[in-house]
């Protein structure tokens, strides 16, 4: 039988690195021990403590501590000596331990989640795509939307409509955006929720049947009036009527991409339209 660890120094911890961010905190992640089941978590604890002694000796002003989830035994350990859940994803969790002077200075955990949804409006009839939601209470009309995933940007509204729908469309901009704090369905954080301009490019529906009551086409000047339709619904049909009346240049927030300063990433700003003439100003 292989002995367990006992750890004895700051040091001795097979594969463990402690990697330094140009914040002035440090980093260690515990998935690179390279025999995991064989540490104590007594011997973690009393290694931990010397570490931290020799990360605040050394200048650093946090530890960031990553801990996989089948390695949760090592959670009191840190905790015991300050450590506090910092988030936690589906594999893992983290934890930090603020070592500079007065209060923690640390970023928060992202604390929103951001819903999108689709204005979908067919310029020749005057029409606009609105679904009812199967597991809602009231069955008002709405536009057809929903979460948007990591990684994805605002016209994931497209992708959302499509699968709710069976429509197929296209990204034209974004209409409105509105803020919603500790929200019953956010888990109580906070709730972003973005309404965008679509062009339908198909027009047969063949809509969800698990997540839709109803779907159809509706005027929009009845949308704007329906008392059946949700608040904010009712109050962009009038904003998107406004626009196919008067100009879509009067209500339009629009997308351009631009190189971020991380080399290979770009970005996406959303912004009322820019004269070109503006636009190219040197």
């Amino acid at each position: 039988m292989a002995r367990p660890w006992r750890a004895r120094s700051w040091g001795t911890l097979a594969g463990l690195r402690a990697r330094p961010d140009k914040f002035g905190g440090v980093s260690v992640d515990l998935a690179e021990l390279r025999r995991p089941l064989r540490l104590e978590r007594a011997a973690f604890g009393r290694w931990l403590r010397g570490a931290v002694a020799r990360w605040r000796e050394e200048g650093h002003v946090a530890v960031w501590l990553r801990v996989p989830i089948l390695q949760s035994r090592f959670v009191a350990a840190a905790a015991s000596q300050g450590f506090a859940f910092h988030h936690a994803e589906q594999g893992s969790s983290t934890l930090t331990l603020w070592l500079g002077e007065g209060p923690s200075r640390l970023p928060g955990y992202a604390t929103h989640q951001l819903g999108v949804a689709g204005a979908v409006l067919d310029e020749s009839t005057g029409k606009v795509l609105v679904v009812q939601d199967r597991n809602r209470t009231i069955n008002a009309w709405k536009f057809p939307g929903g979460l948007s995933n990591p990684g994805e940007d605002i016209d994931t509204a497209v992708r959302e409509v499509f699968e709710e729908t069976g429509i197929k469309s296209e990204f034209k901009s974004i209409l409105s955006v509105r803020q919603q704090h500790e929200h019953p369905g956010a888990f109580g954080k906070s709730d972003m929720y973005i309404v965008c301009r679509l062009e339908p490019s198909s027009f047969d529906i063949s809509f969800c049947q698990q997540e839709c009551l109803r779907c159809e086409w509706m005027a929009l000047d009845e949308v704007a009036r329906t008392k059946q339709a949700t608040p904010i619904t009712s109050n962009i049909a009038k904003l998107l009527l406004y626009g196919y009346r008067e100009g879509f240049d009067k209500i339009d927030i629009t997308m351009r991409e631009f190189p971020a300063v991380y080399p290979g990433l770009f970005y996406k700003l959303y912004h009322r339209e820019l004269p070109e003439s503006y636009r190219n100003i040197t």
